[in-house]
């Protein structure tokens, strides 16, 4: 069901208040059933800066909001653009992947990959799985030809037949074959909002966080583990499976990846094709000349520190049916997993010491059974496990999901139960689904209600 032709919000929250009022909301629930009440009207509640910051920090914030809005070129030639697209790439803007509901979001209502791969006399086909009313989205192939486990992302276009790009031939990935031999995993963008508050969480409060609680998620079937560095042995907390590190880290493998934009922490163009380059490396470099101190980082740093600086999204005011909705979603389970604030430490940036994040995540891995798994390793997560998606913001977002599968939060909830099969064991969340399955039919339409209202 489209999202316009769902009940409207506030209509679901009269009818769902006026139940909760009665005596016995069993009997106000007969022939009502519970359905995602879809994307909350109003402000967006999101996409500013921080409170607290000092006159320098907002300067670099509104310098960072300006870059992430930069769209990009082959050699920069085109009006209005900076150079560093390709040769291979998914989107040539950063706010056009997080987008919804402003800039630092994630997928938009009208995917703007479909314009872009045929931008500026590009001969791209569009992937069967890109559509204009679907979801950006990137793609991995979980297998190389020689069975070999890839798992990399495997960019949908090329800057081939491009007019700032006269010379570069090059072949799009075999996207048909990946998806008939189910070969292929999908990722939508996840939000930022509130992204530097989840960077200044110490490692110890997340492991505290896990370990608490112990017996509950222990009858729950909830386990869960922090993926962490490779080098340093710290929790990483950014990305799906929580495979990056640092705002940086995460910011200059965007650039790399998505835009094919090389930086000082990515240097080396993706494809070395002859014929594909056409420009000095790293293509966001750090500014030496600027006698601006805010214009001498590089634009891949300045986009870290405009996420860093990016406060959380602004969720709706409680009212009895959402407050009830919250008490529920503890009650089943949810909470064991989807942790509603995390503490910050000692951070350099006062706006971000000792601060409630109010995430609604623990920032750590969960087996989530082979309905959900894409079949990707990244650092200590395996095929089937996800950091827990943070919540805040959800009231605002479209696609659901790591592949953005669905638009429907109810669908979303019942995705995440799943029996286990093949190398992959039961999802961690199927006991907290059954007992949200179990609640009756106004009780499912709180906790959808207080879902939205986030």
């Amino acid at each position: 069901m489209s999202l316009t032709a769902r009940i409207p919000f506030a209509f679901v929250l009269l009818l769902v208040f006026v139940a909760f009022l009665s005596d016995d909301v069993q009997s106000q629930s007969r022939g009502f059933t519970a359905q995602d009440p879809g994307v909350r009207i109003g402000g967006n509640g999101a996409g500013g800066m921080l409170q607290g910051l000092t006159s320098i920090q907002q300067q670099a914030f509104n310098a960072g909001r300006l870059v992430i809005q930069e769209v990009a070129s082959v050699q920069g030639t085109l009006p209005d653009t900076e150079s560093g697209l390709g040769p291979r790439f998914n989107l040539d803007s950063c706010a056009g992947c997080h987008a919804q509901p402003d800039v630092g979001g994630t997928s938009p209502a009208l995917n703007p990959q479909i314009a872009v791969a045929k931008k500026a006399g590009a001969i791209n086909a569009i992937p069967p799985f890109i559509t204009a009313d679907g979801p950006v989205r990137e793609a991995r192939f979980k297998f190389n030809p020689d069975g070999t486990p890839d798992g990399g992302v495997h960019a949908l276009f090329t800057i081939t037949g491009r007019s700032d790009a006269g010379g570069c031939f090059l072949s799009q990935p075999d996207f048909q074959t990946a998806v008939a031999t189910q070969n292929i995993s999908f990722r939508i963008p996840s939000p930022a909002f509130g992204i530097g508050l989840i960077e200044a969480i110490d490692d110890t409060t997340i492991l505290a966080n896990l370990q608490a609680n112990a017996a509950t998620k222990q009858s729950l079937g909830i386990g869960g583990r922090p993926n962490r560095s490779g080098n340093d042995g710290t929790i990483s907390r950014f990305g799906w499976k929580a495979q990056n590190k640092s705002l940086e880290i995460f910011s200059a493998e965007a650039y790399n990846v998505e835009q094919g934009v090389t930086s000082d922490l990515f240097p080396q163009e993706r494809d070395g094709t002859n014929g594909c380059q056409f420009n000095a490396t790293p293509e966001s470099p750090t500014n030496w000349t600027s006698l601006n101190p805010i214009d001498v980082p590089s634009d891949v740093v300045k986009f870290a520190v405009f996420l860093r600086l990016l406060a959380p999204p602004t969720p709706s005011t409680d009212d009895p049916t959402t407050a009830r909705g919250r008490k529920l979603f503890e009650d089943t389970g949810c909470a064991s997993c989807h942790t509603p604030t995390l503490h910050t430490g000692k951070s350099s940036v006062g706006a971000l010491q000792n601060q409630d994040a109010n995430l609604f995540s623990d920032l750590s891995l969960h087996h989530m059974g082979p309905a959900l798994a894409d079949g990707i390793s990244q650092g200590l997560a395996a095929g089937d496990e996800f950091r827990t998606a943070p919540l805040w913001g959800l009231g605002k977002r479209i696609f659901f999901l790591h592949d953005g599968r669905t638009k429907d939060l109810l669908a979303a909830i019942q995705a995440h139960a799943s029996p286990g099969a093949g190398v992959f064991p039961p999802s961690e969340a199927n006991q907290v689904v059954s007992n949200f399955n179990a609640l009756n039919e106004m009780d499912k339409q709180v906790v959808l209600n207080f879902l939205r209202s986030l």
